[in-house]
């Protein structure tokens, strides 16, 4: 699988998404934000966290603005694979690739530890490496954590089968305590834990790596 990983201004955990996606087995390539197409053959494109132009504005909001986004959304309307993680994750609502947004967490606090998420009843490849039902242990740092949508819509994913987790013990006031989503076919995924710092025991849980490697595992046999 060949990867590319968006850097914006801002950005502090793109190395961190590159080496998750290596790890895993995929060629990684880096891209900047002001390119205006990615390299030929990608198959996914990953969004990281961190706080693109400093957040200003809207978190995710200039950079759903920038060059690149431009080619991610083509990308996507193609049918390829992205997943944005954290601030990635504000960028694809930005974008409207996913449905939502992102809002102040409902303590008003910076919040910066390992929380248990339960795996949904999701049939994306993003999920291959996990069962439904499933709790994992995964790292959040985030302030604007706060998945918020319409009823319409939040109806709408719990029918398609579209969130992806949902915070165990819910610290930021999502809605329905969504902790990630992904698009009408699966091949978008947004999220606000980082799977990425959580790729082997010393970092405290391996369960991220298992997205990683699932997902490859799942494109490689399609």
């Amino acid at each position: 699988m060949r990867a590319a990983v968006i850097t914006f201004p801002g950005s502090n955990c793109d190395r961190d998404l590159a080496v998750g996606l290596a790890m895993a087995g995929a060629e990684v390539k880096r891209v900047w934000h002001k390119d205006s197409t990615l390299p030929d053959g990608i198959d996914l494109v990953g969004i990281p966290g961190g706080f693109s132009y400093g957040d200003y504005l809207r978190c995710g909001a200039i950079a759903a603005n920038s060059p690149i986004c431009k080619a991610v959304k083509a990308h996507a309307e193609k049918g390829g694979y992205v997943f944005g993680v954290c601030n990635g994750f504000q960028v694809l609502t930005e974008t409207r690739l996913l449905p939502g947004a992102l809002m102040r967490n409902a303590g008003l606090k910076y919040i910066c530890r390992t929380v248990g998420l339960e795996v949904g009843e999701n049939s994306s490849d993003f999920m291959n490496g996990y069962s439904a039902g499933q709790v994992i242990q995964v790292p959040i740092a985030h302030h604007d954590g706060n998945y918020t949508a319409t009823t319409e819509e939040l109806d709408r994913l719990e029918v398609e089968g579209r969130v992806a987790f949902r915070y165990s013990d819910n610290p930021n006031g999502s809605d329905r305590n969504i902790a990630g989503i992904t698009s009408a076919n699966g091949r978008v995924l947004g999220m606000m834990p980082h799977p990425e710092r959580a790729m082997e025991d010393a970092h405290g849980s391996s369960d991220g790596a298992r997205l990683f490697a699932g997902l490859i595992g799942a494109m490689a046999t399609a």
